[in-house]
């Protein structure tokens, strides 16, 4: 396994602007610092303030009171237990789209709070409102009109606030991607207490058990998919350094295409045979939906190499190591030559691999103008690749 040696002198800093007469011209990586002092990333801009969970610990238990009120202790349970099955095979999915480049946990667990507790509230209150003004609709207003168009908003609105949060840390499609299906995930996870405890309540174990396949078997993913456009579309926006209205704008977008493929999987079990419907068309939908994943993935290997290869031009990686960090077969040989060092090193090449990662993500939101901290990160990580280096290597 090949490492690189000290970078060479003579490139600009990364957040250092292109002359007047370059405008086009991206910045080039810093060289190596005089001193090799270690410090931490910049938080700010990738973290969610401690208050903000205080606030929705709040709204939780004001939403475990509905449930107590509306349910019943002993079916609100039952719901709660049957429901965590949907939402593991979810967050496994969703694991395995964001393996690249995790996200900060905070902003994960700001996702699947906010879908479980602030969009499920929300659409409880609009729900509420509607009726008190004009009465109850139809079931088939109800699930192909109003539902979408309430339940997406309010998951879209999470999303949206992800990006103002934490901005720093929404790089692309692919974290639009699983912000969108973590809020998606957190709302299906308490629309499913709430179904579950009823169909007991209502039909007993038959019922219940119905309910469990079709919507925590058979379409686990259904509100995941739906947000994830929404998430998407701010991601392509994120991507290009937009502002936040620009934002906002893109994400309408989004969510427009989530209300409709919404209100399209609701009406096909109120308007047609469901299970037809669901062979023909919901599963090429969903088989469709994993292809683009695909697809967003490689592109995201692929920005990461390209990243990662002008740090190699300014000397600080080795074209070996860059095909060890941005490529998944690279990663794999690098995890096995780490596992036959002394001490079994795979920590420090995971450690290694991240934060190259994150340095590619840095390089590409310095690129684009829109994270005034990218030096400072980049210093960060610049430095504790080094040091990192220096630890597999060391005997």
């Amino acid at each position: 396994m090949s490492f690189g040696g000290e970078p060479r002198a003579g490139f600009a800093s990364a957040f250092d602007r292109p002359s007047p007469q370059a405008p086009s011209t991206p910045p080039a990586p810093s060289p190596a610092p005089a001193m090799p002092a270690l410090v931490l990333p910049v938080r700010k801009g990738r973290t969610v303030a401690v208050w903000v969970f205080g606030l929705l610990a709040f709204l939780l238990l004001a939403l475990i009171a509905y449930f107590a009120e509306f349910i019943g202790a002993g079916a609100s349970i039952v719901g709660l237990v049957l429901a965590l099955i949907p939402l593991g095979i979810v967050l496994l999915g969703v694991r395995l789209i964001d393996r690249w480049e995790p996200e900060p946990k905070s902003l994960i667990v700001f996702a699947l709070a906010w879908g479980a507790v602030v969009a499920v509230g929300l659409s409880l209150l609009v729900d509420l409102l509607l009726t008190l003004a004009v009465g109850q609709v139809g079931d088939v207003f109800g699930g192909v009109v109003q539902a979408p168009i309430v339940e997406e908003t309010a998951k879209g609105l999470g999303v949206f606030l992800i990006f103002l949060i934490g901005r720093r840390a929404f790089d692309g499609p692919v974290d639009g991607v699983v912000y969108g299906a973590l809020v998606g995930a957190g709302f299906a996870f308490t629309e499913n207490i709430q179904y579950f405890g009823i169909s007991l309540l209502t039909g007993g174990a038959e019922e219940l058990t119905l309910t469990f396949i079709l919507r925590g078997l058979v379409s686990p993913f259904a509100h995941a998919m739906f947000t994830a456009l929404t998430g998407f579309a701010i991601g392509l926006a994120a991507r290009r350094g937009a502002s936040a209205a620009q934002a906002l704008g893109s994400g309408a977008l989004g969510l427009i295409g989530a209300i409709v493929l919404h209100a399209y999987w609701n009406g096909s079990s109120l308007l047609g045979d469901f299970f037809v419907l669901y062979i023909t068309t919901q599963v090429p939908l969903f088989l469709g939906f994993i292809l683009a994943i695909i697809a967003l993935r490689r592109e995201e290997v692929r920005l990461t190499q390209r990243r990662l290869s002008d740090y190699a031009a300014a000397g600080w990686f080795t074209p070996q190591e860059v095909t060890m960090l941005a490529t998944p077969a690279g990663r794999k040989a690098g995890m096995r030559w780490a596992s036959g060092l002394s001490g079994d090193r795979r920590r420090l090449m995971r450690s290694f691999i991240r934060d190259a990662t994150e340095l590619a993500s840095v390089r590409q939101r310095a690129i684009t103008r829109r994270d005034p901290y990218a030096g400072a990160d980049e210093y960060a990580l610049l430095m504790r690749t080094r040091q990192t280096r220096a630890q597999l290597l060391a005997y």
